[in-house]
């Protein structure tokens, strides 16, 4: 079966390159996004998923939803997602839109999740080298989940640095069983 973030990414480039040559990137983030959350919505949810309905009708239930956030164009990329039964893609369609927009802003989101807090100079320290790799400016944010023992996990992208105590434990117990 074919991952939804690969059936996702040619809607996700379409709309990207569509709104990066009108010059409407932010707009089109905005609307994807929005449409995203409320497609998430139980009774959204049902209608985008009802058989009973038209394309045309799942469409017009969520620009009725999403309202002025729906441009006409916008309106219309989601028309063809439904024409073609991918309205169940927003979601994964707004990340890599998203992703797509950082890319082309050349920043990259970091998140370190550590065992304790981490203070700001370390942060710094990681932000700066996590810079220097990407060859990108960097956003950093961390929270703590004490189920890490120790250490930190980074993750950048795709990209993911595991160096938790909770993850040198996982990785021993792969070793040592036959």
């Amino acid at each position: 079966m074919i991952e939804p973030r690969t059936l996702a990414r040619p809607y996700a480039r379409a709309a990207f390159e569509f709104s990066r040559q009108a010059g409407t990137l932010d707009a089109w983030l905005e609307a994807l996004s929005v449409a995203a959350a409320v497609s998430l919505e139980p009774e959204v949810r049902a209608v985008l998923g009802d058989p009973g309905k038209t394309s045309q009708q799942r469409v017009d239930v969520l620009a009725a939803v999403l309202g002025d956030a729906l441009s006409k164009e916008a309106s219309g990329f989601l028309g063809i997602m439904a024409a073609n039964g991918r309205l169940d893609l927003i979601e994964e369609t707004a990340a890599l839109f998203t992703e797509l927009k950082a890319a082309q802003e050349a920043s990259v989101d970091v998140l370190v999740t550590s065992a304790f807090a981490v203070d700001d100079d370390a942060l710094n320290e990681i932000s700066e080298a996590m810079s220097r790799h990407f060859e990108r400016t960097v956003s950093i944010t961390s929270e703590t989940d004490s189920a890490l023992l120790g250490g930190a996990v980074i993750r950048a992208g795709d990209v993911v640095i595991d160096g938790s105590v909770r993850g040198r434990l996982n990785k021993l117990a792969g070793t040592l069983t036959p």
